[in-house]
């Protein structure tokens, strides 16, 4: 009975060292961080994107500091060369990896098969397996309180928006801002250049610059760059900041904005996964979640339009308004959404079409 105990109380001390490591001179030591890569579209900079997604990441990493060791890698373009920053990724140790680009997509679902020890969460997609996730963020919510504010403020009545390329997540921040404001300004409409590109802060000045010559005394952007932003500032006209807070390079011409907030998205993800409770999800945060986040209105805004764009803003929180509820009628008089209704986010996921009050085409006929 004696040798069955010591052998039992050694078997537990080797489980114990297992876990947690001993040193030579005895000492207990923590478990390995839980190695956590990120795949950025963009360079980091100081506003952004993935400015924000860096900063959710700091956010993370300083709330289980201890816990996990991330590493980034920036500016990686969506095609081959994605596939291969993930699956060096997957395979240098890294267990978690967030995937942070609509393209990036079926390079995460192909890795993800490969590596089912790995856990993979891609940003603004819809694929989904055993070990892959995707998140998103309403960002059409913060445009349609954007979209109030230009409606309300515009003297030309002409709003101009410059816009990456004409998928879902595009098409329906494009339609929220133009239902905004056309709910306190039905003159107002909506003119839409295509930049092809997230980033290219060449192409989005030009566009900028093309959509002010056009009339537009509002702009703001589906892009990465701050280039909307300046433009709007030098030419002494109003912006809606998009991704983060880009007062400093347009304190004037800056309105407001929607931006980003992954932080507590990141934390909890990622304790989910250290504590090993993770399972695949499709996670879609607004206002209400906090993941929605309008940036502090100008001065020059007047108090009447603040306080409804803070009503508003309730409202989503409450879950009592919802920037697509019905009738929502279509650039060819199709209604959409009937009156009543509430677009699903089947729908939303899918949206192909523009409003009324967008005079742009979404694609050329």
């Amino acid at each position: 009975m004696g040798n069955r105990r010591h052998f039992i109380k050694a078997a537990g001390g080797m489980a114990v060292a297992a876990v947690f490591g001993v040193g030579l001179l005895g000492q207990v030591q923590a478990a390995d961080p839980l190695k956590v890569g990120f795949v950025y579209i963009s360079p980091i900079g100081d506003a952004g994107w993935t400015y924000q997604h860096d900063q959710g990441r700091k956010q993370m990493e300083q709330a289980l500091a201890g816990k996990v060791e991330t590493k980034y890698i920036e500016n990686v373009p969506e095609g081959a060369d994605a596939e291969r920053v993930i699956r060096e990724l997957a395979s240098s140790g890294y267990t978690l990896i967030y995937a942070t680009s609509f393209g990036y997509m079926n390079y995460v679902d192909r890795v993800a098969k490969q590596y089912p020890n790995v856990t993979f969460m891609h940003a603004t997609g819809y694929k989904m397996g055993k070990n892959f996730g995707n998140y998103n963020a309403r960002f059409y919510e913060g445009r349609y309180l954007n979209g109030v504010v230009a409606g309300k403020m515009s003297k030309s009545n002409v709003l101009g928006y410059v816009a990456a390329f004409p998928i879902p997540e595009v098409v329906m921040g494009i339609n929220a801002f133009a239902l905004g404001a056309r709910s306190v300004n039905p003159k107002a409409e909506v003119r839409v250049i295509w930049a092809n590109s997230w980033y290219d802060p060449g192409k989005e000045r030009e566009a900028a610059l093309t959509l002010i010559s056009q009339g537009a005394d509002m702009l703001t952007h589906h892009t990465d760059s701050t280039a909307v932003v300046q433009a709007a500032e030098e030419k002494g006209v109003y912006a809606f900041s998009y991704h983060s807070d880009m007062a400093k390079y347009g304190p004037k011409a800056q309105l407001s904005g929607t931006t980003h907030q992954w932080g507590d998205f990141y934390t909890k993800t990622t304790t989910d996964v250290l504590n090993g409770t993770w399972k695949p999800a499709s996670t879609w945060g607004g206002v209400k979640e906090g993941m929605i986040k309008t940036v502090p209105l100008n001065p020059s805004v007047p108090a009447e339009v603040k306080d409804l764009v803070t009503k508003l803003e309730g409202d989503l929180r409450a879950g009592s308004f919802h920037p697509f509820a019905g009738p929502v009628v279509d650039q060819d008089g199709k209604t959409r959404v009937a009156a009543g209704q509430v677009i699903s986010d089947s729908d939303l996921g899918k949206m192909d079409y523009f409003v009324q009050g967008v005079a742009s085409k979404l694609r050329q006929k």
